[in-house]
């Protein structure tokens, strides 16, 4: 089955948020995020600027772990890189301040 293919941010992330509807795989995708900017953060205030290579394996990490042992499904970044880069940090920002519940089933 071929997969739809998405012209717009705006039709896309309807579908991102539609693959991310186990809690513990958004709560995975939040920490992996969070995470992120923590290092984001210590590399730039320290100048370690090694540990930057470990944002990927860290926001990457925690979200496949999410997906692949609990919302048993392919991640949306290996046909949208880029769009679903975007749609974590919506969610992640949507999520921080209350917009987007941990548990969609909520």
């Amino acid at each position: 089955m071929a997969e739809k293919k998405y012209n717009s941010f705006k039709e896309f992330y309807p579908y991102y948020l539609s693959e991310h509807q186990d809690p513990t795989c958004r709560k995975l995708h939040f920490t992996g995020t969070s995470l992120l900017f923590a290092i984001l953060a210590w590399a730039l205030i320290t100048q370690t600027y090694w540990g930057l290579a470990l944002i990927p394996i860290v926001g990457y990490g925690f979200a496949w772990v999410g997906h692949f042992f609990y919302e048993k499904n392919k991640p949306a970044t290996f046909t949208y890189p880029l769009w679903s880069l975007a749609s974590d940090f919506k969610m992640f920002f949507q999520i921080l301040v209350g917009k987007q519940p941990i548990n969609p089933q909520q």
